[in-house]
């Protein structure tokens, strides 16, 4: 079917009370439940949707999503994901074979790949999985309730105990044990500047 540049094909499922917006592709083994939103410019492919689950403008692929989730605008969720309920997504993330546990947030400038994260995480801005070391590729599993500041990168293959803080700023490189408070940064030193001959 194809109407107001929205294209969803005959093997689609859609429950109840769905909306879909202007400029949405919907491809493949697709079930959409009750209630969701697929905002304009999405792409999903072979995508399972809990019931009121919101898709703003993102493209998803091969991915099971829980109920009342809440992805985008601008996320890339990749093959092999399954995202558990009231999970957000925000803006200019990107998962690719990840685990998203229920109530976990990662709202904004992420990549989370080969991971799996538990239960209520909070997932800074800027945080990377650095998965690849340039020959294989390696998983590093985070607890719940763990707090992940801005600009961390988190090096696998690495575990991350329950409820560990993790500054901004820090790479992880090693296992922590429970309620571990994680820091890594180089001191600032503040020096004066010379004048311009």
């Amino acid at each position: 079917m194809k109407k107001n540049n929205v294209i969803i094909e005959k093997s689609v499922l859609l429950g109840k009370k769905v909306k879909i917006e202007e400029n949405v592709q919907l491809l493949g083994d697709c079930y959409i439940g009750d209630g969701c939103i697929i905002k304009a410019g999405s792409k999903l492919c072979d995508v399972v949707l809990g019931d009121e689950t919101v898709v703003d403008n993102s493209i998803i692929s091969q991915t099971t999503i829980g109920k009342n989730c809440k992805i985008g605008p601008f996320s890339h969720i990749r093959p092999n994901c399954i995202l558990a309920d009231n999970v957000k997504i925000g803006a200019f993330v990107e998962l690719k074979n990840a685990y998203i546990g229920k109530g976990t947030k990662v709202p904004h400038l992420s990549y989370v790949g080969d991971a799996e994260i538990g239960e209520n995480v909070n997932i800074g801005c800027g945080v990377v999985f650095a998965n690849y070391d340039g020959k294989k590729k390696s998983k590093s599993k985070i607890g719940n309730n763990v707090f992940v500041g801005c600009n961390v990168n988190i090096v696998a293959p690495v575990n991350i105990a329950d409820d560990t803080y993790i500054c901004a700023g820090t790479t992880v490189t090693k296992d922590t044990e429970k309620g571990d408070f994680v820091i890594g940064r180089v001191r600032q030193e503040n020096k004066k500047r010379k004048k311009d001959s």
